[in-house]
């Protein structure tokens, strides 16, 4: 079980460049233990390399992390922390019972009801070779592996883009149930924001290689306002409109729509309400948002 003593991730000024051009930067993080977190953003916005760094396969730049009190890639840090990488690096040429035979081998915490749990859910027969399984199928057996690991932290980066709508709704019920049971704390990469926002507690939304906002989801949404109106009012916006930042605003058709950082309260005829997490993170990720937003640490408590 984790600590509840220490962060399961903490970064200081964490960057890492290759050659000129910096993935990450300045990225200053405080993950509680116990969380279920979604690292939002954009491809190229660095979320596999803050995962890459945490799993210690690259090492900082700048800066340095530390995963449940120790420095990424040690051994205690390597045993306690699983990553389930994009390319899901796999042995192709092993057979799926072979595949988790050396998941068992090379780790001294590993469970094996664990593993079969993952695989039961799609009924993938044990003989099969791993390189002849679709994307989706690989996906689960790389998922076996890391669970079965019995990790503390389990890093995913996008463990939900190979797989189809059910499937998608079986892995997530195996990650939250694992969460709830072992208090596992889960950091995933998706751009499948409407079904991540289900069970993450956590948000981390990176942008150009910086944090852009980090906390708790829920308080980031109550600490902005969605404000929807008819085009031909947006010439007479509410007046807490006009003092308060807005993060990005668009004309729809007859309908001017603006999300605001701060609370605005009603005004005719105005429609204003707290913000889903998938309208937030779109608003944040558009082209055009403002990037003066403070990112705050996402540290369990309120933050926005």
């Amino acid at each position: 079980m984790n600590e509840t003593n220490c962060a399961a991730l903490r970064t200081d000024a964490l960057g890492r460049a290759f050659g000129r051009t910096w993935a990450l930067r300045a990225c200053d993080l405080e993950i509680p233990a116990g969380s279920v977190v979604l690292l939002a953003g954009p491809n190229g916005a660095g979320k596999s390399t803050l995962l890459h760094l945490a799993a210690g396969l690259l090492t900082p730049t700048t800066g340095h992390a530390q995963v449940l009190g120790r420095t990424p890639g040690t051994r205690d840090a390597r045993a306690r922390t699983a990553l389930v990488a994009q390319d899901k690096p796999l042995h192709p040429g092993l057979t799926v019972a072979e595949q988790l035979r050396a998941g068992r081998e090379l780790n001294s915490r590993w469970d094996q009801n664990a593993a079969l749990a993952v695989l039961r859910t799609a009924d993938i027969p044990p003989g099969t070779r791993v390189g002849r399984l679709s994307p989706g199928l690989r996906t689960r057996v790389a998922l076996a592996t890391a669970l079965g690991r019995r990790p503390d932290l389990l890093l995913l980066d996008e463990p939900l883009a190979d797989l189809d709508p059910p499937a998608r709704h079986q892995v997530l019920g195996l990650l939250m149930a694992d969460n709830a049971e072992r208090g596992t704390t889960i950091v995933f990469s998706s751009h499948i924001l409407h079904e991540a926002e289900q069970i993450c507690d956590q948000v981390v939304l990176l942008r150009q290689g910086r944090v852009r906002l980090a906390g708790p989801a829920q308080p980031l949404c109550t600490a902005h306002t969605a404000v929807t109106g008819r085009t031909d009012r947006a010439g007479h916006l509410p007046a807490a409109l006009t003092a308060l930042p807005v993060v990005e605003s668009s004309i729809t058709g007859r309908q001017f729509t603006a999300l605001v950082r701060g609370p605005v309260p009603p005004e005719e005829p105005w429609l204003t309400r707290v913000p889903s997490l998938e309208e937030l993170l779109l608003a944040h990720l558009h082209p055009t948002a403002t990037t003066d937003s403070a990112a705050a640490p996402a540290t369990g408590r309120d933050a926005a």
